[in-house]
């Protein structure tokens, strides 16, 4: 009895006990614990260097990765690395980066004006002289220069294209998380970026210093990550990587032969800093990690016109490393799923914006900047038009960088744009020189020098003075004063004085030289057709002075001092898209000099004049059709100074420069040139040739030709920093034959 009362409570715990675990254990626990448990797959991270046109062949890597079905779960990268990391994060596949870089030259990323056509005509008439170098800045008395060699709105523009996000983003809810890494040029120190918008954080990862000018982002001054982490290893780890795909493009050292002149100095330099981070990240590395190296031989840093030779060089090296990196292979399904995931990319936010918004801006009116876009309030954004508009508004010249930003304020959608004013203006500098010979006796120069003060008024009233010494001396100053914030009106009041040489020639021989000397003072008032062209009316006034100073007396002009005044019109179209070796696009232009009494003149004639071009280019081939054409309007006959002067390379070639003198011209051209050697940051080097055919009627010397002339020329070219440099032959029908050397635009 005892004991069964006793056994009592201990049966009852045990119940209580076997219910209590009943409830509180899930169905099916016995079983489980039995099942092995199926290990994590780890997180793989991949870390792509920095190295210019070299980083192509990480598209080479990716593609390989994705055939052996190796998991990425997160990209970090530095300059080219971060370029190609953001695209491959953002969702692009590796057919689109493919396509993608299989399009890009130097020239789309690193010029940085937009397209000549879309240009003001303004900046157009420059592009007749010839200027080289860099544009200085004149503030208080010294000379300042750009940043860079490039701004990088160009550059910027063209990373837009490879995101397939737009617009500011945290870097984690990117299709693949992502990291970029630039570096601050104040502090010298790292700058890894988890958030921004893609193309700007791009841009900063790849500012190569004295290149690129620095992108200014979050109040910093960023460069080129290269300097501070060009392998971004900790970075990766950073991410919860437990195992990093590293790979290394980086530029090898240069050997001591290689190491001639500033540049080369200076690129080692650069070498040497982003070697030794390097080395850094590599020792950095854990057993299971993985580093790919792919040997690039003679492919360079700025290679960009070569991206599609160089991406098989990291297929290659990936394929190097298949025993290491299968292991990591996920299942066929699996991976499908993953890939299909990371490949979904948000639609572009298009909505409109209430309100375009300039910030910051010192001299520029805003509203005359506005007027440059095409972008409106009220309209949906479109990303290419947007784009184009920075490069239009940089083209303007009056900004250091442009980039821009939405804004999301109570009830309204802003456009920001960030338009930095130059740092080195508002006064600019620029030089400039033109050289020709026949090699016969006749050589040529042109030194000139433009200076010109801008944003002198809210409209944009800029005033400007243009110097040259040569052949052809003068000395102007204008007053360019835009009459509305678009620039549609002006009025242009302008003085020049000048010397110029006048050779005349009886046949091949010449019979005197003069010299002419003009003071003159005009006014003008115009518009402005768009991109397109300018129509503008004048009024100019003042002396000419001829002078013998070669010849025999009994040719020395009858009148010393000349009075001058004459009423003007010109009409001008240009949409050429180059004038230094132009292949698409036209130009025409047509002027009339009447030159009255009524202004005090003292010789009444009327003169005309026009000219045209016509380009067009099928692949490295281009037909570039032209014409030139003009004479006297009524009875009245040109006088000697003001007549027509013809003949030289492309002018009728074979025959001397000015040879040709009367008072009618026509002259018609067509030219073949094709592109014998690519440019990088310049056009390149062209091989072609002319054909001619003129009329000079009523020569002043009796005894001229005036009948139809023939002409050829055979030519190379090739564009430089101070501009194209021909080397020419030129043969007439009649016989006449020279060589040419032309440094300057011939045409």
């Amino acid at each position: 009895m005892q004991l069964r009362t006793a056994a009592g409570p201990v049966v009852s715990w045990l119940s209580l006990a076997l219910m209590l675990a009943a409830v509180t254990l899930p169905a099916g626990a016995d079983e489980r614990s039995n099942t092995p448990e199926v290990p994590k797959r780890p997180k793989i991270c991949l870390v792509l260097s920095g190295g210019g046109a070299r980083g192509a062949a990480h598209v080479g890597v990716i593609k390989v990765l994705e055939e052996y079905r190796i998991p990425i779960d997160c990209i970090a990268g530095t300059s080219m690395g971060a370029v190609v990391g953001a695209a491959y994060a953002s969702g692009m596949s590796v057919a689109e980066m493919e396509k993608f870089i299989g399009s890009i030259s130097t020239e789309m990323l690193f010029n940085d004006n937009p397209p000549r056509e879309e240009q003001s005509m303004r900046q157009k008439e420059d592009d007749y002289r010839t200027f080289f170098g860099p544009e200085f800045g004149l503030k208080d008395g010294k000379l300042k220069l750009p940043k860079g060699v490039v701004t990088g709105v160009q550059l910027e523009a063209v990373l837009r294209g490879i995101s397939k996000v737009q617009g500011f983003h945290n870097f984690d809810d990117l299709p693949i998380p992502f990291r970029a890494v630039a570096t601050d040029l104040v502090t010298g120190k790292a700058v890894v970026f988890s958030e921004g918008e893609l193309a700007s954080v791009m841009r900063a990862s790849m500012s190569v210093p004295g290149a690129v000018a620095p992108a200014e982002y979050g109040g910093k001054m960023l460069v080129d990550g290269m300097l501070t982490s060009n392998l971004p290893v900790q970075v990766g780890r950073s991410m919860g990587a437990d195992i990093i795909i590293a790979v290394n493009v980086g530029t090898p050292l240069l050997a001591r032969d290689q190491l001639t002149g500033i540049l080369g100095v200076t690129s080692q330099m650069l070498s040497i800093l982003t070697e030794q981070n390097v080395e850094v990240s590599i020792a950095s590395l854990k057993p299971t990690d993985i580093l790919i190296s792919p040997e690039l031989g003679g492919f360079s840093t700025g290679d960009f016109d070569h991206l599609p030779q160089i991406e098989p060089r990291g297929e290659a090296a990936t394929r190097q490393m298949a025993d290491r990196l299968r292991p990591l292979a996920l299942p066929p399904a699996e991976f499908a799923a993953l890939r299909k995931k990371q490949s979904v990319t948000p639609l572009p936010d298009t909505r409109a914006v209430d309100e375009i918004r300039f910030e910051d801006l010192k001299r520029v009116n805003p509203q005359a900047a506005q007027a440059v876009m095409e972008t409106k309030t009220g309209q949906p954004i479109d990303q290419q038009v947007l784009d184009a508009d920075m490069r239009r508004l940089y083209g303007t010249g009056d900004f250091e960088r442009v980039d821009y930003r939405f804004l999301e304020e109570p009830a309204r959608r802003v456009l920001a744009v960030d338009a930095v004013e130059k740092g080195w203006g508002p006064d600019y500098l620029r030089v400039g020189l033109g050289l020709s010979s026949d090699f016969n006796g006749d050589a040529f120069f042109n030194a000139l020098a433009s200076y010109r003060k801008t944003w002198l008024n809210a409209l944009g009233a800029e005033w400007r003075t243009d110097a040259q010494v040569g052949r052809t001396s003068d000395l102007s100053t204008e007053f360019y004063q835009p009459l509305d914030t678009r620039g549609l009106f002006f009025v242009d009041p302008n003085l020049s004085v000048g010397r110029r040489t006048e050779v005349i020639y009886q046949g091949n021989n010449r019979i005197s030289e003069y010299d002419i000397n003009t003071a003159l003072a005009g006014v003008y008032v115009g518009t402005q057709l768009a991109q397109y062209g300018e129509f503008r009316l004048g009024v100019v006034r003042g002396q000419l002075k001829p002078a013998l100073d070669i010849g025999p007396q009994t040719l020395a002009p009858q009148a010393s001092n000349i009075a001058q005044g004459a009423f003007t019109a010109q009409l001008v179209f240009d949409q050429i898209d180059s004038v230094r070796f132009p292949r698409s696009g036209w130009s025409a232009q047509f002027n009339v000099y009447d030159s009255t009494g009524e202004l005090g003149a003292d010789q009444r004639y009327i003169k005309w004049d026009s000219k045209g071009m016509a380009v067009y280019s099928f692949g490295e081939h281009t037909l570039n059709f032209s014409f030139k054409a003009g004479g006297r309007i009524g009875s009245d006959t040109l006088p000697f100074y003001d007549q027509f002067q013809w003949g030289g390379f492309l002018e009728q070639s074979g025959y001397a420069t000015g040879q040709l003198l009367g008072q009618n011209l026509w002259f018609l051209r067509a030219m073949y040139y094709r592109r014998i050697l690519q440019g990088t940051l310049f056009e390149g080097a062209f091989g072609g040739f002319s054909i001619e055919s003129g009329k000079v009627d009523e020569p002043l010397v009796a005894g001229n030709p005036d009948d139809e002339l023939w002409s050829a020329s055979l030519f190379v070219a090739v564009d430089t920093p101070i501009g194209p440099v021909y080397l020419a032959y030129g043969r007439a029908a009649a016989g006449l034959g020279s060589f040419y050397f032309y440094l300057g635009r011939p045409f």
